[in-house]
């Protein structure tokens, strides 16, 4: 599509959306407003989508089809490479998290817009949500899981599944908090090119800690 030609119906829609939905909420756009600022008029959204619902489903999927399409080639290429041991726990995060990172910085195409909306909506999520999330990661959540069971044979493995959640909501916050810390402390250094290595940073230090005490933690299975 050249440059200086309108975006089709569906796509005009779809990024109004994920911009509203990335500011407001689900519950806070209203279809009133997704329309106006697409150009286009109910029916539209309803020919394409179905449904709000249906509206905010095809908002994630295409962003996260290729987000998970991304991590698990990073996987497939960080096992090939590892000829069978088990990669390094860092390699596995770099692996999962790296592309979201890159998704995080891209502006030009909205993928910024995206990880806010995916940030606002974990801290926020309606039952529909829970439902069609859980598919839409379930293939990568159970790989990702595998490797570093394999990748951290020491640790229990209900505290692997537990740290990745933590590390999930962590970079989710990251890309959706930053003004809440800046309300709070009143300066924040928010430099887009010092974020990947200040949040791996953090990340490896959470998976590497030091195990809890508890029936789950050093006596854990």
């Amino acid at each position: 599509m050249a440059d200086n030609l309108p975006a089709d119906t569906a796509t005009r829609i779809l990024d109004a959306a994920e911009a509203l939905f990335a500011e407001h909420g689900f519950d806070g756009a209203s279809m009133r407003m997704i329309t106006s600022q697409a150009g286009v008029n109910l029916a539209a959204v309803n020919y394409h989508f179905g449904s709000k619902e249906g509206l905010f489903q095809e908002v994630f999927h295409r962003r996260l089809a290729e987000l998970n399409k991304q991590r698990l080639a990073c996987l497939d290429a960080l096992e090939a490479e590892s000829a069978g041991a088990a990669p390094k726990p860092s390699r596995v995060l770099e692996a999962f998290f790296g592309p979201a990172l890159e998704m995080a910085a891209d502006t030009a195409r909205g993928g910024a817009t995206f990880m806010r909306l995916l940030g606002r909506t974990y801290t926020e999520p309606a039952e529909f949500i829970r439902k069609f999330m859980a598919v839409e990661y379930a293939e990568v959540v159970e790989r990702y899981t595998r490797a570093l069971y394999a990748a951290l044979p020491d640790v229990p493995k209900a505290e692997i599944v537990w740290r990745l959640h933590f590390m999930m909501g962590a970079v989710s916050y990251a890309f959706s908090g930053i003004d809440a810390l800046a309300l709070v402390t009143g300066r924040f250094d928010d430099d887009p090119a010092l974020l990947k290595p200040r949040l791996t940073a953090f990340l490896l230090g959470g998976l590497r800690a030091p195990l809890p005490d508890g029936p789950e933690g050093k006596s854990g299975p």
